[in-house]
């Protein structure tokens, strides 16, 4: 039986600015790229006036409102005040196309919609009559008078002044446990996207269990660039809810690197990728260097390792060891500390597969990245490394109150108070989704003696040889994918004799490489068809099938341009649509392989 300390969200979200009252509880970029931020106080205030405004609306409990917004203080602000009135926030990505917005919108039942800036409203107004139960588009900036449809966001924040504190209180103090507080669609790669309803109870557990599986303190600072839209990044925030920390958000992708500089946090939570690029831009760095720079790198990544080996099996580094370590921290690894603030404590990595390579050569650089797993069917979280227990290669063993198990056939079950209530609208594919109070997760995996599981594939992308050999490739692409020069990877072969992959390129490196080497190009995709490049990569992928058996190696690629939202090859948790790619480029695959 599971103990609750608060009775709604609302709740938790008044303990803890009781307790943390004066300090700062956010922080974001101004246009002139100074920090500006608010108290635990502060964010209260604006949350009570933001929801009496909602109420003024006429948004009842159990209705749905959307938020169609990039990651910023205002998405966190307009979610809370709709979870505390008893409403169930509902969003949506930005990068989404108008029609993939529709179908949410619609689907979903929302009657109200917040929204980033002008281009999210270019794409609300071009369904605007596809979706007429939406009174109202709240809009997070900019200036938008004579359009009743359409109110600015200091505007709205007014609307609910002839709104008591007690009605307030009153509507708050009516949510419970059960009740919804978001419905995170599934970003799709097959299929229409499923709403995982998701309730106060669901968020309640799963960050008090975030709470115990790792260490906060008092003073942590964190920083958040995941997509709110997605599961993964609401956890975080509810986790900051719970604690009481300090979470700046950043600007965009495009100064992320600088944001981390000013930041400076202890902790903070990503997607593999951002860990891949790291590694990626570390290592072009110190090769292109070359001489004594790449020979000093080598040295310290192998101080670094055997350093990182020994505390994996708990054992003492030696003294000569531990000297050569510190000549290597201070020549190499303070610089990759230095990338992500200088802070940083430790990281957590989800949503998607991280190469052990990649996160062992972070723990040589005095950075541990504790790999972990969710869904938005388990509220984000079912497992996780702990600060203190940990391997590479697998997610961890279950946070407290969720039990695992393995079916027959190998895919991987979860069951816990961290499960949703359901598909929303999808009674037959919840009834296919959760067994027995079983979630059946589409994952394969292993767990070992110690509890902890390893994920080893999806079940629907398994690839069956013509040879009858059965290969997940979600490891295949992330060793292949370690490559600098190297974006993205599908792999192919499925009812094929071997295995071949589209690969997409990383641009940086491979335009400094071309520039180096006296290739000549007019474009970037110019560089998709030159042979020499095709050489290039051709030879990276043989070097990275030494980690493969004969079977799961690559025996051909061809390169293609960049998977993207746009051209809607992948979702926007960045996942390949691995049906929509082969039927693409169909044609390009059946050319990897012989007719005869």
């Amino acid at each position: 039986m599971v103990e609750y300390l608060f009775k709604n969200i609302h709740e938790q979200i008044v303990s803890t600015v009781n307790k943390r009252t004066d300090r700062t509880a956010f922080k974001w970029f101004q246009e002139d790229g100074q920090l500006a931020g608010i108290s635990w106080t502060g964010f209260y205030e604006q949350l009570k006036q933001a929801g009496k405004s909602l109420m003024s609306l006429g948004v009842e409990k159990g209705d749905k409102v959307n938020v169609l917004s990039n990651t910023c203080y205002r998405w966190v602000l307009s979610d809370f005040a709709t979870v505390s009135i008893g409403g169930a926030t509902v969003g949506i990505y930005q990068s989404n196309l108008a029609k993939d917005c529709q179908y949410i919108i619609d689907h979903s039942d929302s009657v109200l919609i917040f929204a980033e800036d002008d281009e999210q409203l270019q794409k609300l107004q071009n369904i605007r009559n596809e979706i007429p139960n939406i009174r109202k588009v709240v809009m997070f900036t900019g200036n938008h008078k004579g359009d009743d449809w359409v109110i600015d966001f200091d505007d709205f924040m007014k609307l609910g002044e002839a709104i008591s504190d007690e009605e307030f209180k009153k509507r708050a103090d009516s949510v419970g446990l059960d009740d919804t507080a978001g419905i995170i669609y599934t970003s799709g790669t097959t299929g229409v996207p499923k709403g995982a309803v998701t309730s106060n109870g669901n968020f309640l557990f799963t960050t008090a269990a975030v709470r115990k599986a790792l260490y906060f303190y008092d003073d942590d600072e964190t920083f958040l660039f995941l997509p709110l839209a997605h599961v993964f990044a609401r956890i975080l925030v509810n986790s900051v809810i719970n604690v009481g920390n300090t979470m700046t958000f950043f600007r965009g992708m495009d100064t992320l690197v600088a944001d981390f500089q000013v930041v400076r946090p202890h902790y903070f939570a990503s997607v593999p990728r951002i860990f891949e690029k790291v590694y990626s831009k570390v290592l072009s760095g110190a090769e292109s260097k070359g001489g004594v720079a790449l020979k000093i790198f080598n040295w310290a990544s192998d101080v670094g390792g055997q350093v990182s080996d020994l505390i994996l099996a708990k054992k003492s580094i030696p003294i000569l060891l531990s000297i050569k370590y510190k000549v290597a921290t201070k020549l190499v690894f303070s610089k990759v500390q230095a990338a992500l603030g200088g802070r940083v404590r430790n990281c957590v990595s989800g949503a998607a597969p991280l190469n052990p390579t990649i996160a062992k050569f972070f723990h040589a650089a005095g950075i541990l990245v504790l790999e972990g797993i969710g869904m938005s069917e388990n509220t984000s979280v079912t497992n996780v490394n702990r600060p203190d227990n940990y391997k590479f290669g697998y997610v961890g063993p279950p946070v407290e109150g969720v039990e695992q198990k393995i079916a027959e056939d190998g895919e991987i079950c979860f069951r816990g108070p961290n499960v949703m209530q359901g598909y929303y609208k999808m009674p037959e594919k919840t009834a296919e989704t959760i067994v027995d109070g079983w979630l059946l997760t589409g994952d394969l995996g292993e767990i070992d003696e110690d509890n902890f599981l390893k994920v080893t594939g999806r079940k629907k992308d398994l690839i069956i040889t013509a040879g009858g050999k059965n290969i997940a490739p979600s490891r295949i692409e992330g060793i292949i994918a370690t490559s600098k020069y190297i974006n993205q990877v599908c792999v192919i072969g499925d009812k094929r004799k071997f295995l071949s992959a589209l690969v997409t390129l990383d641009e940086e490196n491979t335009k400094e490489y071309a520039d180096s080497h006296g290739i000549v190009y007019d474009s970037f995709e110019a560089l998709l068809k030159n042979d020499k490049i095709q050489v290039l990569l051709e030879k990276e992928v043989e070097e990275k099938n030494k980690e493969l058996a004969s079977f799961e190696s690559i025996k051909k690629i061809t390169l293609v341009p960049e998977f993207t939202v746009e051209n809607e090859l992948i979702t926007p948790t960045f996942k390949i649509k691995k049906n929509v790619v082969a039927q693409t480029y169909e044609k390009v695959i059946d050319n990897m392989y012989p007719r005869n």
